[in-house]
């Protein structure tokens, strides 16, 4: 399994390191919802990718919701695109970040080599916005 954590705040973060339980998760295969489902605080939303889990989160103090980010990407025709999806479903259901504020940092990101890669991104986040509408 690959892990990443993120901390988004308002105000300056004093350290990277994340001392508590996760509020939020976003899974993308069984060996990670087996290894971090018990990692969430209670309240907190995961994002499955039920397109590669059948499993079921077997918690009842988290909320979760199922993506079928691979078949999502396969509509859109890039499977590599998963994450983006599954980055657009956690920020329609947290607002964390306006999406607004990713397609400028997809800018910055791809810059002007890679800019035709924006609007495929930018629909996927919208196709994952859309499966938590």
């Amino acid at each position: 399994t690959a892990n990443c954590n993120v901390t988004v705040s308002d105000t300056p973060i004093g350290s990277p390191i994340i001392a508590h339980n996760a509020t939020a998760a976003v899974i993308m295969n069984l060996p990670s919802l087996i290894k971090f489902e018990c990692d969430l605080e209670p309240g907190g939303k995961v994002l499955i990718n039920s397109s590669l889990i059948e499993k079921k989160v077997s918690r009842d103090d988290v909320v979760a919701y199922y993506v079928p980010a691979n078949e999502i990407a396969n509509e859109i025709f890039k499977i590599k695109i998963t994450v983006m999806e599954m980055l657009g479903a956690y920020l329609e259901l947290t607002k964390a970040v306006k999406f607004e504020s990713i397609i400028e940092a997809f800018k910055k990101v791809f810059g002007p080599t890679k800019a035709h890669l924006i609007p495929l991104n930018e629909k996927a986040l919208m196709k994952g916005a859309e499966v938590i509408k």
